[in-house]
């Protein structure tokens, strides 16, 4: 914050593309990265005379995904045309719904923050096309001279879901969180692939600030289509300087909306802001009500998954992970499935390794190589089965091999594809636990640093950790390290 004195209101309208295989009204596939203008037809190109087909499947999405944050779906919704003049929307309008939209009053709890951010409003809607100020690829084709711009139709008729936050948030920080948060949220339920730099998930913020203590809210200015989770934050900070120094400065704020330029971190007016009735919204001829029993939106409730709110707590209470390691295995659906996965098969094969041993192993060690070989968590399921990574864990709860050695271990059946226990004596790696010949090793150690002894005896108990070392030295790494220092205190003593 720019003053003490005041405070920051937030609010987010994210768009999100619906993971359909057809587009919202006609038949053309929903597809990322085809050739310019060729998933296009008649009725998403805007023809006079064709008329649009509502798409089922994106109707249930939107319906899954308004109930998992808690909304009421509206049993009759209207579509109603959005009317503007600009060059990617061929029809001259845009359906949405407007007074009457899908579902209303939803929340959504923050990941990092002890608080949730009502929903406002979660409506359908397609999507506009994309215009191009160079030409795909970077130029090479005919035509364009500097100045103009190509238009691709490709995205138009696209299903998409504005959900509209209530002005909830008031740090960067908690922006933010609210959108990775839904951005987890799309995952997990299967409505979005979420994609930011495909343009399957885009956000706007209506940021204003205000003197603290005040209710009235100040007045907003919008900062359309960011690009990123990082850059939402940032727009946000300095949306909130800006406004901050201009009423501090005597000025005012003007209802605007900007862009933000992410090289130079700072925001720039596009143009004023438009008010609904620039829309001139009204119900679409073509489309009769949306209608939604009760009994289809509980078959879709029913079909949702644990959502990642109620895994991350249920991990907390049912394994005893700390919180920070409950919110970190079920950021994606896929790590927490696994995670589940290793932990059942330790329960049904009865082998001795904790919850939260099996949590770091798969926070550490799998996750490292998932990022050094960049594969998916998809790929450890397959290189590391769940039962072969509960059988490592186990083999160094029982004592049976150390934790250095069992990474060794884990590195060489990742590979290999062998039982842990085959890789561990092929490898010469199981932990040595037997007192006569730690005994032996200890004697030795002992024999040959007096000094180390004569100060660990007068009291300095950190040379514990010197004479230990040695010990394991001796044994390759392949000594039971608790065995080792009971076993010298015992000689010293």
């Amino acid at each position: 914050m720019a003053h003490e004195a005041y405070e920051a209101v937030i609010g987010l309208e994210v768009h999100v593309q619906l993971l359909t295989a057809s587009k919202m009204f006609c038949r053309c596939p929903n597809r990322f990265g085809a050739p310019p203008n060729t998933l296009v037809c008649p009725v998403c190109l805007g023809y006079p005379g064709t008329l649009p087909v509502p798409n089922r499947h994106a109707v249930d999405l939107a319906v899954k995904l308004a109930t998992a944050v808690g909304c009421t779906v509206r049993e009759e919704s209207i579509f109603a045309r959005k009317n503007y003049f600009y060059p990617d929307l061929p029809k001259g309008y845009q359906i949405s719904q407007f007074d009457r939209p899908l579902a209303e009053d939803g929340l959504l709890p923050l990941t990092s923050h002890d608080k949730g951010v009502r929903i406002e409003r979660l409506h359908l809607e397609e999507d506009a096309g994309k215009l191009l100020h160079e030409a795909p690829g970077g130029g090479g084709l005919p035509g364009p001279s500097p100045g103009q711009s190509f238009v691709d139709f490709n995205r138009c008729g696209v299903p998409l879901v504005e959900i509209v936050s209530r002005p909830d948030m008031s740090t960067a920080a908690e922006a933010q969180d609210y959108l990775q948060t839904l951005h987890q949220l799309l995952l997990y339920t299967e409505t979005s692939d979420g994609n930011m730099e495909e343009g399957s998930l885009r956000c706007d913020a209506n940021v204003s600030v205000r003197r603290r203590g005040e209710t009235r809210l100040g007045t907003k200015a919008e900062v359309k289509n960011v690009n990123s989770f990082r850059n939402v934050a940032r727009s946000i900070e300095f949306e909130i300087g800006r406004q901050t120094a201009l009423l501090e400065a005597g000025g005012r704020v003007a209802q605007e909306t900007r862009s933000f330029d992410a090289d130079r971190g700072v925001t720039r007016l596009l143009r004023s802001k438009e008010e609904a009735h620039d829309y001139r919204y009204f119900p679409d001829p073509d489309l009769p009500p949306l209608v939604v029993t009760g009994e289809r939106a509980d078959l879709l409730r029913g079909e949702l998954p644990e959502l990642p709110w109620q895994r991350r707590s249920r991990f907390a209470a049912q394994y005893g992970l700390p919180p920070a390691d409950a919110q970190l295995l079920t950021g994606a659906r896929e790590l927490a499935d696994y995670f589940e996965a290793v932990n059942h098969e330790t329960a049904v094969a009865a082998l001795p390794a904790s919850p939260k041993a099996i949590a770091n192993w798969v926070m550490t060690e799998v996750l490292r190589e998932l990022k050094e070989r960049k594969v998916e968590i998809t790929d450890a399921a397959t290189a590391m089965p769940p039962a072969r990574l509960a059988a490592l864990v186990a083999l160094v709860d029982a004592g049976k091999l150390s934790s250095s050695a069992a990474k060794e271990v884990f590195v060489a059946i990742w590979e290999s594809g062998e039982e842990p226990a085959v890789a561990m004596e092929r490898l010469g790696l199981g932990q040595i636990s037997d007192a006569s010949q730690i005994e032996s090793w200890v004697e030795e150690v002992v024999r040959d640093h007096p000094a180390q002894v004569a100060q660990l005896r007068a009291g300095k108990a950190q040379v514990i950790g010197f004479l230990v070392g040695q010990v394991m030295k001796r044994s390759g790494g392949r000594a039971d390290p608790k065995s080792v220092q009971q076993l010298l205190r015992q000689a010293v003593e």
